[in-house]
């Protein structure tokens, strides 16, 4: 038997991408990848474009869902990786303290600037989120976790507990007791909650990922005062926030806050290997450690070794000495500025917001008579199928990667890499405003393509 060849692997049987998963993973989503027209099968990568076997290039302005917001395929991440390997480090022992993990440790309290100095490195942001209240109500002794309305956490069950969307959770329940939501930017129904006494935590992204909503300027320092004020600990879920995405470090420092326990994951891997963890005090750290015989009571196989840890060194040092927290700041601003200069050309649009490289663009009922009438017949089958027409001309057409920003709601989120220049810019806006002019045409190709999604909806609805 011949040794394993990778490159001949994928050489060989590069093609069969959407075969291979309707026969073996998830037959439904290959099946809507290909209604919506995002069957492609990409070959390569480098910094922020994907290229297919043709050669064609595509802009990314998903990047993994947040994950490679240094661009993707980073030499100085690669190069660590390779060393790691090279280097023949003893990788996982266990029963050890680990040099890389220490050393990820040191590095990380220095960004956070914040009380949080005891880490748990674990593989996701579902998992870091899982630990967070864990060692939440480990600590306060109490059980309630309260989360806010449209906020997403993971899909394990703790973690989906405290998502608390009916699109994720119907199916699954029950859920995770005291797991209870919160309105969005609503201080009075979160201290009303919080004044029962049994609140463990509250936990909040400083940017929701779904809808990138961005709440009033003083609603998460009051919310600070309130936790503090009823013994709640004060959560931040920077998973997708983190490391750059809104132009500071990390989202919380917007508003200067200082959490209790801080939870990262995404863009700390690099893209090349999953790395993640929650950051807490030392005090909230040894209420879950608190004897010799529990200094493992929390534990994951894979959640400290070596290659995530490089991964996460490597990538830390690549966003400072590149500047990409400020490349995030800069750009996102120019991008928001141009994507707002849409609105008076464009009815579609009713709100373009967000911070560094995390935006939304939302559409509302435009005022043209015909178009009125268009779209509310895709609203009356399907909530986002005038987004989903939008995203999918962006790829098809101007080969532009982007996402529907959530369910139920009318909006394209878009995740650039931080280090776009003007070009990818003024690329996007302009591939924008082409599919929005072409909307303005209720007998053209984008609302026929908006049709044959109906007819698919309705297909799926039925069984078909």
């Amino acid at each position: 038997m011949k040794d394993f060849d990778l490159k001949e692997l994928v050489e060989s049987r590069f093609g069969e991408n959407y075969i291979l998963h309707d026969r073996y993973v998830n037959r439904t989503f290959a099946t809507v990848l290909k209604t919506i027209g995002f069957d492609k099968c990409y070959k390569r990568a480098k910094g922020a474009y994907l290229y297919d076997a043709d050669g064609n290039e595509y802009l990314d302005f998903l990047t993994g869902y947040g994950v490679f917001g240094m661009g993707r395929i980073h030499p100085v991440i690669a190069k660590a990786l390779k060393d790691a390997i090279d280097m023949d480090l003893p990788n996982m022992v266990q029963l050890d303290c680990a040099l890389l993990s220490g050393l990820m440790g040191e590095r990380m309290v220095k960004l956070l600037n914040t009380r949080c100095t005891a880490f748990f490195f674990c593989n996701s942001g579902t998992e870091a989120n899982e630990g967070a209240i864990k060692f939440a109500r480990a600590h306060t002794k109490k059980s309630r976790i309260l989360s806010l309305a449209g906020g997403y956490h993971g899909l394990s069950y703790g973690s989906l507990s405290i998502t608390v969307s009916p699109h994720f959770q119907t199916g699954y329940g029950p859920f995770l007791p005291g797991a209870e939501k919160v309105p969005y930017n609503d201080l009075d129904a979160l201290e009303s909650k919080l004044k029962e006494g049994d609140v463990a935590a509250f936990i909040f992204e400083p940017v929701q990922g779904k809808g990138v909503h961005i709440p009033s300027p003083d609603y998460f320092p009051k919310a600070q005062e309130l936790c503090r004020k009823y013994g709640a600990l004060f959560i931040a879920d920077e998973v997708q926030t983190g490391l750059g995405r809104t132009g500071k470090w990390f989202g919380f420092q917007h508003w200067n806050l200082d959490p209790d326990i801080v939870t990262v994951a995404k863009a700390l891997s690099g893209g090349y290997v999953p790395c993640a963890a929650f950051v807490t005090t030392r005090e909230i750290h040894q209420s879950s450690f608190s004897t010799l015989d529990r200094c493992v009571v929390h534990s994951t196989t894979f959640g400290r070794n070596n290659l995530a840890m490089v991964c996460g060194l490597a990538s830390i040092s690549v966003i400072e000495n590149e500047g990409m927290v400020e490349k995030s700041a800069k750009m996102g601003k120019i991008l928001l500025d141009r994507l707002n200069k849409l609105k008076s050309k464009h009815s579609f649009i009713k709100e373009v917001r967000g911070l560094g490289m995390m935006l939304a663009i939302e559409f509302k009922e435009p005022d043209g008579l015909g178009q009125k009438l268009a779209w509310k017949g895709l609203k009356a089958a399907n909530d986002a199928l005038f987004t989903q027409m939008v995203v999918t001309s962006m790829i098809d057409k101007h080969k532009i990667l982007t996402q529907v920003a959530s369910h139920g709601l009318d909006a394209v989120k878009i995740l650039p890499p931080f280090i776009i220049t003007e070009k990818e810019v003024d690329k996007f806006v302009n591939a924008l405003d082409d599919v929005l002019t072409n909307a303005a045409n209720v007998t053209g190709p984008l609302w026929k393509f908006g049709t044959r999604l109906l007819k698919a909806s309705l297909q799926n609805k039925k069984g078909v």
